[in-house]
This record gives C-alpha cells, structure tokens and sequence, in this order.
C-alpha cells in the first residue's frame, strides 16, 4: 500500500491552480526554477541532495479518495479543480544538478517544465525535500573535509524528528559520512550501521567492570567500549583488564576533547593496546573536528550539528517560475525585481568550469527566453551540470533508491576535488568561485 504525498503542499499552490483553471492559463507552457540566491551561513559551497528522495515522492503525488475528500471538506478548492486533481499526474520535464553535485548561488539546481498546473503544485514538495537534504550535505561535507581519512559516523537521529532523521542519515551519508545509527536509514538507503552502548549500559550494571563483561560476551573483543561513564583513566584500565589489548576502541563522550584523546592514546599504548582506536563524540561539528585534527582520534561520531545543518538547518532555496508562453504562443523571460529577491529568468544550462581540473567559475547560460529558449546541451570550457531526472513524466529510476544514494555518494566525493583550496576552510566568506550568467542572444 502506498501513501500520497499530494497534501504535502502548502494551500496557496492549490488555489492558485484553481483560479488558473478558471481564468485557462493552466494550460499555459512554463519552467519553474529551484535555485539558491545565497549560501546560507557564509559557506563556500552547497551540496545538491535530496533529489533521489524527491523523485520517490513524485512518484506518489497523487490525489485519491482521502486527498480529495479532505479539499472537498475544508473548502479548499471548487469541483471543477477537485475534478482536475482526481487525474493529476506529472506529465511534464525535470532537468537539474545530480545529487551530490556542488552548487553555487543561482545554480540552476531543478528545472520544472510543464503546465503551469503541472509544475507549480510541485513547489512545497521540492522545496521542503532539498531545502532540508542540502543544509544536512553541505555541514556534513565540510565535516568530512575537517575530518581527512578519518572516518564519520551519523548518529543524530534523537535530535530530529523521525522522517528527518531518516533523510538526514542519507544527506550525510551522500556529502562523506560512512554510517549511521539509525537502523531505518541503512534499511531504506542501504547505508552501514554502526553503534554498541550508551552510559545507560554501564549504569544498568553493579559495576563497569560488569558492563563490560557482558558487553565483550556479547559483542565480542573488537567492540568499541564506552569509558567515561565514571573516570576515564579508570575505565581505560578496565576496558583493557577486560578485553586485553586486541580491544577493538573505546568511546569518550566528555571532557577536554584534545586533551583527554591525548591521555588514553598514552594510557592505551602504555597498557601495550596500541591497535586499539578512539572514538569520540560529544557534540562535534566541524570546527571541533578540525580542532582534534593533530590529536590521535581514530573516528569521530556527529549528532546534533549533522542533522540540523551545524546551525543552518535550511539552504534557503526558492522556486520560481522564470519562463512562460503568452497568449499567442511566444515565450518569455519572468523573474522577480525586487531588489533584495531579484532573479533570472528564462531557461537554464550550467556548466562548472575548470582550469587544470580545478573549478573557477559557475557559468549559467541563460535563454533570452524568446526565440531561444532552449540553452545549449555542451559546451566545450565546462562540465555540464544539468541531467534529465524526469522527461514527459517518466521518472528516471537510476537516482532513486539505494543505487541512486551510493551513486550520490560518488559523484559528491568526486566533484568535490575540483573546488580550489580555498573553498576548503571553515571561516564565512564569498562563495569559492562566482557564479557567471551569460546571455544568449
């Protein structure tokens, strides 16, 4: 049995569809576009993700009996556009960057075209998918770019809600992490899981010693042991006692990070465990990650920061229609002029281009919307960026599902050697290369 997911949609497109119909300009030819105007938090590039999720959703954008009764109820919309829904499929075209793909502001990253009845009632749904997916990647890249060879585990779930925890599994997953605690993301996504003990474990038993037994009874020696419950240099020597020096890692979840790293890294070599590794936890984002980079850390486990976007929980995207046929067939350019909100319009092709592999510019060529609506597919200073996700309503099944997440993964980790050094850093700056529009006459 399958759920829609047609009410996850803000009312307003709804009833702009209705007087549409009603006026005959849903009919009408248009291209809707997903696009950044800024990186949020003064990051130096974004990360595309959510794109593979959103095409399953697309795919049960549907309004049955329950949708349609629930409109019919609450006076939402008027018989004629409840007629119209009880159809609807998108029938129209979706082009855009790959997941994983980097993204600039004004990248073109979906392009929506169709009906206006088609595309705009897609708005919510688009927006609220890679809104949330792309903050959680972008934080999640500069994570494991903070982090080198050292490997990441995801365990945030407790710190989102349940659906979102799940997708924000995959967002880290795609931008660098290599595992989650959460169990529903590895069954859905096909991402690894991870996790042994929380203090609780060692606080349910008479002593720590005790909760290790049975934890290496359990689990075996190459489990990772918790040890700052009580004392660290107490719990090391336990842990140690315990298992013997083939113990797989121990957990610190407190303290002076650097510092205490430093300690059980000795206290562990002293007790001859020098093949035992350290995790550490304790509300990392990246710049405490980039902290411990000289510290003897083996792994690191991110929480919070990972699943709320380290502070930008939104990337804030938007969607706009930026072409449209006129009554008598020709098409035109539209975009928003406000001077603080002011966009492109017309259609899209983007290219990153790149100098000895090493990205230095967004180029976005832009159709005058007229005559020359249709941008060209290639050119020879740039990769293209822009893949066909969706073409007359047949969804392109090699972005969803777990292929399409492992396939988002190495793309993101490929296309991420291209960016300049200093697009590398923490710090808030100006995007690592500007984006370029050039119009097409």
């Amino acid at each position: 049995m399958t759920t829609s997911t047609a009410l996850l949609t803000d009312r307003y497109e709804l009833t702009m569809l209705a007087a549409a119909l009603r006026d005959g300009t849903a009919s009408r030819p248009s291209v809707f576009e997903l696009f950044s105007r800024r990186l949020s938090g003064g990051r130096r590039f974004g990360v595309v993700a959510g794109t593979g999720r959103f095409l399953s959703l697309l795919r049960e954008f549907r309004f049955g009996d329950d949708e349609l009764r629930f409109l019919r109820d609450n006076d939402v919309v008027d018989a004629d556009s409840l007629a119209y829904l009880e159809n609807y499929r998108f029938t129209g075209s979706i082009r855009g960057y790959r997941e994983g793909e980097l993204y600039f502001p004004g990248s073109p990253i979906l392009t929506v075209e169709g009906t206006f009845a088609d595309a705009v009632v897609l708005e919510t749904l688009a927006l609220s998918v890679l809104n949330h997916d792309s903050a959680v990647a972008t934080a999640a890249s500069r994570m494991s770019i903070a982090a080198g060879d050292r490997p990441l585990a995801e365990m945030g779930s407790r710190r989102a809600a349940e659906q979102s925890a799940v997708a924000a599994a995959r967002a880290a997953y795609i931008a660098g992490f290599g595992a989650t605690s959460n169990l529903e993301a590895g069954r859905t996504w096909g991402i690894p899981t991870m996790g042994t003990a929380a203090h609780s474990w060692t606080l349910l038993h008479d002593t720590e010693e005790d909760a290790f037994r049975a934890q290496i009874d359990s689990l075996g020696t190459e489990t990772t042991l918790l040890v700052d419950t009580y004392d660290i240099r107490a719990g090391v020597e336990t842990a140690i006692r315990v298992a013997g020096t083939q113990l797989g890692g121990v957990r610190i979840d407190s303290g002076d990070l650097p510092i205490v790293a430093a300690e059980v890294r000795a206290q562990l070599d002293e007790l001859g465990a020098t093949a035992t590794k350290i995790t550490v936890t304790s509300d990392l984002d990246e710049y405490a990650i980039a902290a411990l980079a000289a510290s003897p850390v083996d792994a690191y486990g991110v929480g919070t920061s990972v699943v709320t976007g380290s502070g930008y929980p939104t990337a804030s995207m938007v969607y706009k229609l930026v072409a449209r046929q006129d009554a008598s067939g020709a098409w035109i350019a539209v975009a928003k002029a406000s001077a603080d909100k002011a966009s492109h319009g017309g259609r899209k092709a983007a290219f990153r281009t790149l100098a000895d592999g090493v990205a230095v510019s967004e180029t976005v060529v832009v159709a005058d919307g007229f005559e020359n609506l249709d941008a060209p597919a290639e050119r020879q200073d740039g990769r293209p960026l822009q893949v066909t996700l969706v073409e007359e309503g047949e969804i392109d099944t090699a972005y969803e599902g777990v292929d399409g997440t492992a396939s988002a993964r190495a793309h993101h980790l490929r296309v991420r050697e291209e960016l300049p050094v200093r697009a590398l850093a923490l710090s808030k700056s100006d995007p690592a290369i500007p984006t370029e529009f050039v119009e097409l006459r």
